[in-house]
Parts: C-alpha cells; sequence; structure tokens
C-alpha cells in the first residue's frame, strides 16, 4: 500500500510512467560514423595528443581519428595508421609510441616520416605461446605506473591450454621482459586499473566461473581456474603451484583453503548483469562524467551496455557492488576507454557471439549532460548489513520505511564443468532502515549477512527528495569479508 502511494505520488509531480526520466536524460549515446569501406570491428581505443584517437579493429588494423571529439562527429575522418596485426585487444600511448598487445606479442609502433602512417614496427616481447587455436586471447592494458603492460592470455579453446602460459596473467616491462604474474585465468574480456594503481579484468562464465566476475590480479595470486596450473613448470617467479581447487565446493570455502587463492572482486551475476563482460575504463576525470568518481566503467559485449562497478577493500580485500549503467548501444561493446573532456569511448563487435545491439560493429561515446540522476552512488559493507549512499537527497520517510528494500543473498557452485545456476539462495530481512539527517545516505540493518555470497539489493520504494524513484534500483554487492564491529 504504501509503494503504491509512492507510486502515485511520483506519476502526479512528474507526469507519466513514460514522462518519467531515463538514462538518456543524463547520458546519452553518440554514434561515431564509420565510413562503408571500413570493417572496424573495435577491439581497442587509446587517446592520443591533440583530441586524435587510436582505434583497434579485430581485423588487425589501427585507425587515427580526428573529429571524434568535435559537438557534431559526422565529419571525422579516419586515417589506416597499421594493418596486418594479430587482432590487437588493447592499445597504450607512451612517449610517442602507440603500444598494441597482439595475440602472440606486445609491438611498438611509430611513425618515423610524419605521413600519418606506421613506419616502425618493433617487438617488445613475445614469451608467450600461441597454437592458432581462435579463443587464444590476448588483452593489454595501459601502461602501469612502472611502465608496465599486464597482459591477460586467454586458455586454448576457452577450456584448454596448448601453448605456454596460456591461462596467466603476464607483464611486459619497458626493459621488454616478460614476468609471469598471476595464473587461474579462463577467459578474460578486458583489462584495466583503478585509480589506486592495482589491476583488474572480466573473466567470462565457463568451467570454474560459475559466473562471469571482475577479478582482482594481486601479483603472485591464482584467479580461480586450475586449467592453465601446468606452466608453473615454466617459472618460479610467483611462487610454487598452489593447490588445485574441488570442483563443486563454493569460492570462499577454496579460498579459505588455498592461501593465493583472490576471489572475485565483484560478480557480475550472469543473465542480470548482462553475459559476457569485457573492456574497463576507469572514471578518473574529476567530476567531468558525473558523480561517480574513481569508480569502474565495464563493457559488456552481448548486452551492448555498460555496467557500473564501486569497489572498497575490507581486510585487504577487494569487494563491492555492480550495478546497471547504460544501455542501447549499437553493438557488442569490447573496448571502453575515457578521454579528454570526459567522454566516454566505445567500440565493439558482434562476431563470434552476437549482441543485443544488432550492428556488426560500432564506435560510439558518451557524455554527461551535467544533469545527476537519482543513484545509488556506493554500496559499503558494514558488520550488520549495509550503507548505502545517493547521489541526490533522498526523501527521509521512503529512506526509513522497511517495506522500499528487498534483499536475497546467493551463490554458484565452484565447478569444473561449465557456468552454474543461481544456488544457496536466501532472502534476507531488514530488520531497520535508519537515514542521514541530509538523506544522501542510509544503514540498512539485516537479520544476517553470509560471507562469499552476492547480496542483492533492491529499492523499490526508495524516492528522491523530489519524489524520483532510483533509476537503477538494484545493486549486487560481492561479500567476500565482513566488516568487523
Amino acid at each position: 500500500m504504501k509503494l503504491t502511494l509512492l507510486l502515485l505520488i511520483s506519476l502526479a509531480a512528474f507526469g507519466h510512467a513514460e514522462d518519467m526520466p531515463v538514462e538518456a536524460d543524463y547520458y546519452p549515446i553518440t554514434p561515431i560514423p564509420i565510413p562503408d569501406d571500413i570493417v572496424l570491428e573495435v577491439s581497442g581505443i587509446e587517446p592520443l595528443p591533440n583530441q586524435q584517437l587510436a582505434v583497434a579493429s579485430r581485423r588487425g588494423d589501427i585507425y587515427t581519428l580526428t573529429g571524434a571529439y568535435d559537438d557534431d562527429p559526422s565529419n571525422v575522418h579516419y586515417t589506416l595508421f597499421a594493418e596486418g596485426l594479430h587482432e590487437s585487444l588493447g592499445l597504450s600511448y607512451r612517449d610517442g609510441w602507440l603500444y598494441a598487445t597482439q595475440r602472440p606479442e606486445v609491438t611498438r609502433l611509430r611513425d618515423h616520416d610524419g605521413d600519418g602512417r606506421a613506419d616502425l614496427f618493433e617487438t617488445v616481447n613475445d614469451g608467450w605461446g600461441i597454437c592458432g587455436d581462435y579463443h587464444e586471447y590476448a588483452f593489454g592494458s595501459r601502461h602501469d605506473q612502472d611502465g608496465n603492460i599486464w597482459v591477460v592470455l586467454c586458455l586454448t579453446g576457452s577450456g584448454g591450454t596448448r601453448a605456454d602460459y596460456r591461462g596467466w596473467c603476464v607483464r611486459v616491462t619497458p626493459e621488454g621482459d616478460m614476468i609471469p604474474t598471476a595464473s587461474g585465468i579462463r577467459s578474460p574480456g578486458g583489462i584495466g586499473r583503478n585509480h589506486l594503481g592495482d589491476m583488474f579484468y572480466c573473466d567470462n562464465q565457463g568451467p570454474w566461473n560459475g559466473s562471469s566476475s571482475l577479478k582482482h590480479l594481486k601479483v603472485g595470486s591464482f584467479q580461480g581456474n586450475p586449467t592453465g596450473n601446468v606452466h608453473y613448470q615454466l617459472t618460479n617467479a610467483i611462487g610454487p603451484r598452489p593447490e588445485d581447487p574441488k570442483s563443486g565446493s563454493r569460492i570462499v570455502q577454496e579460498a579459505d583453503r588455498i592461501p593465493e587463492f583472490v576471489p572475485p572482486a565483484c560478480v557480475l551475476p550472469h543473465g542480470k548483469m548482462g553475459n559476457s563482460p569485457a573492456g574497463i575504463a576507469c572514471d578518473e576525470t574529476n567530476g567531468a562524467f558525473g558523480p561517480f568518481e574513481n569508480q569502474l566503467f565495464v563493457a559488456e559485449q552481448t548486452a551492448s551496455q555498460v555496467q557500473r562497478v564501486a569497489l572498497e577493500q575490507i581486510n585487504g580485500v577487494y569487494q563491492g557492488a555492480c550495478f546497471p549503467f547504460l544501455s542501447g548501444f549499437q553493438s557488442g561493446n569490447v573496448a571502453i576507454r575515457f578521454g579528454e573532456d570526459g567522454i566516454l569511448f566505445n567500440g565493439g563487435t558482434d562476431r563470434g557471439w552476437g549482441s543485443r545491439g544488432g550492428q556488426r560493429f560500432a564506435l560510439e561515446r558518451v557524455q554527461w549532460t551535467g544533469k545527476v540522476p537519482f543513484e545509488m552512488k556506493r554500496v559499503y559493507a558494514q558488520p550488520d548489513g549495509f550503507r548505502i549512499t545517493f547521489t541526490q537527497p533522498a526523501d527521509g520517510q521512503s529512506l526509513a520505511d522497511l517495506a522500499s528494500y528487498e534483499v536475497e543473498a546467493y551463490t554458484y557452485i565452484y565447478q569444473s564443468s561449465y557456468g552454474s545456476p543461481v544456488v544457496d539462495q536466501e532472502g534476507l530481512k531488514v530488520m531497520a532502515a535508519e537515514p542521514s539527517a541530509d538523506g544522501l545516505s542510509v544503514r540498512l540493518r539485516l537479520d544476517r549477512l553470509i560471507r562469499g555470497h552476492v547480496h542483492e539489493l533492491r529499492l523499490p520504494g526508495v524516492r528522491s527528495a523530489s519524489g524520483l524513484p532510483v533509476l537503477h534500483p538494484v545493486a549486487y554487492y560481492t561479500l567476500n569479508e565482513i566488516p568487523s564491529p
């Protein structure tokens, strides 16, 4: 009854449901035209000096673009910078060189004579193996604070490892050395760092991955899939081979048992937050992209979306919440990168998997209009529940009403077979809801928390001070650790 009354009040204030705010009111998507004679299956994006943009294609080409930042990008100009590369899935610009992570190597390219085409190609490192399998993707990061490029190497055929270091993360140093860094990787879709310089990647659902997840690439860590651990025979750089996990268990149990196992920082529930997370971009725009400073934005290939992730560290372990952010892209987003002026560039392809967007490939950009959406900003774990912050003041009465909230917890089977259904699902009771005086946060006290579970928090009854519902009224918090009282 209370929720119905709140909805009626909202409709009275803002008109019919079709007049309620939508995503595009805050973050419109602008397509960047692609010439008819260019097949641009976008696999990498990197800002260059003078508001130029480098864009890689899965077909092996790299283009430089001028005009992509213009208010009207219809006159964008493409210059073929390089061709014949092997599916570059990562670009990084440093000291006049454009670095491209290809399947078999990290390469650096330079236009030596100034004609707009790369004429100098140098292998930086090719220390991992490749056997020609279609699934042996290699995703490369931008340079980290030490000048390293981190590369996550997909397994052979997504479930085997027939070439050296498949199923691993390696670092390529400025001197061209390769440092084995982490094991346990299955099928990465992208890699990127947070504002603190820590590196993360997205691993997709499959063997030993009940659901796709955002994972922290801690040096020396085991990420959960033991298939590639045979390659510990090649190196002792990160210590001895960890004990194999037990199929049919749960991640929290195996992480407690295996010291090297770093649990996923944020599970992206399969089917609820898309099916194929890919590239990662951190909002370090100092507010130019809105109220989500230092949060991670994750490209989603299958659902043609971008998702949002806000992390925290408890007991030295990353965990946090993911939220729906923006849908309606034209193809399957793979690459994502912030450029100048708070512009978020996205691009992708539907080849191999299909995507909701319907186009074979696309390049698009997102800009903030300056209007602040009423959203959950962050979710923080508490010893007995969660604290939720908001981007705008909320109505205190709706925040205090226990009927405004629905909470359930669940997890996935940690197993060698493909994926997992939702298991161990339980509804949790909100015992108290304590709003802050300014309406910018609420403390939820629950009857209990379940370590190792995704906690799905829904806020159907929460309203802003002006009567708006939360634009995306759901958060999925991965609870690896429960804070001490």
